[in-house]
């Protein structure tokens, strides 16, 4: 393991590069960010009482994009949890010249990215996880919290890739993508993305609190989709349709409605442009056995970009769930 680097985010901010071997595009990496929380002064009395101060939180991105969200890094670090956010192989500080962003044929290759990540935690002796997944991240985490049940102790999901966008026509489309993956894994699906999500992310953005994104790791308008991860997505939802067995609670943020982007207008600014979030709702309830399910009025595809009303609404929600969560297991 390497040591721990200033991340590009600036203070409280610091990163790990974690080695992955290699593979046809030569090495493969994957990058930790973390940010601790502020020590509790040792005169204070009654020691720390913040809520979360046993927690490890691992955040995971969504397709196209990493980690740039100081502002959700506090709302963990300010309630005594530890919060590490991972850019998986071939994405944002983890990208390397000359591969392909985003690429893998199966997303169980990311279970090398997750270990390693949880590994650089430290010591985690008596701490619980969390698990906290955006679109793309959502569906690899849930099916990673699947398979390693006893490792977890709570998933919340950020408007989770858990279904097609036509899920109706998944099961038709799969097989002939499934033998595109096996002939031309790295054919290019045409792009359909025209820019309007990052619109509205720009028009609603905070000027209190800016974000600084590079476009070179989250461009504009989705990265090249190729066969053979389409395949591997299909794969991922044809699971989560089967049912998951998630046996921690799970906690998924949805925006109220979906709204198409065929063109632009002021609605893509309140919607979720992205997914069907309908479908998404009722992909969830196949999970695990404990989920819950908020829908947050005016919210964007990632709820935690918002406009503030919405943005807001979503991290009450979230604090609401979370606090819930602590003190039952704390009753335990």
């Amino acid at each position: 393991m390497g040591e721990w680097v200033p991340d590009i985010l600036g203070e409280g901010f610091a990163q790990l590069t974690l080695p992955l071997g290699e593979d046809a595009e030569g090495e493969v990496v994957a990058t930790v960010v973390r940010s601790l929380p502020e020590p509790v002064p040792w005169w204070r009395m009654g020691g720390d009482r913040r809520p979360l101060t046993d927690v490890d939180v691992l955040y995971v991105h969504g397709w196209s994009d990493y980690f740039f969200q100081k502002r959700l890094a506090r709302f963990w670090t300010d309630r005594g949890a530890r919060f590490f956010a991972l850019d998986l192989r071939k994405y944002g500080r983890s990208l390397r010249p000359g591969q392909t962003p985003g690429f893998v044929t199966d997303l169980a290759e990311y279970d090398a990215d997750i270990e390693a990540a949880l590994q650089a935690r430290g010591d985690a002796a008596g701490r619980r996880l969390v698990l906290l997944g955006h679109s793309t991240g959502g569906l690899i985490l849930s099916l990673w919290a699947s398979r390693h049940p006893r490792q977890v102790d709570a998933v919340i999901l950020n408007a989770p890739w858990l279904e097609f966008q036509l899920g109706a026509a998944r099961a038709a489309i799969a097989p002939m993508v499934g033998l595109q993956a096996r002939l031309w894994p790295k054919d290019v699906a045409p792009q359909v993305d025209l820019g309007y999500y990052t619109r509205a992310q720009n028009e609603v953005a905070d000027p209190d609190d800016p974000m600084e994104i590079d476009l070179s790791w989250r461009p504009e308008q989705t990265m090249t989709v190729h066969a053979a991860w389409l395949h591997a997505i299909f794969e991922g939802h044809a699971a989560v349709a089967a049912g998951l067995q998630i046996l921690a609670p799970v906690c998924v943020l949805l925006s109220a409605r979906t709204a198409v982007p065929t063109r632009w207008s002021d609605e893509l600014t309140r919607a979720d442009s992205v997914l069907v979030v309908d479908d998404i709702a009722r992909a969830a309830l196949k999970l695990g056995s404990s989920v819950t399910v908020e829908r947050i009025d005016g919210a964007l595809h990632d709820v935690f970009l918002s406009r503030r009303e919405a943005r807001d609404e979503a991290y009450a929600r979230l604090d609401r769930w979370v606090r819930g969560w602590a003190h039952a297991v704390q009753l335990r």
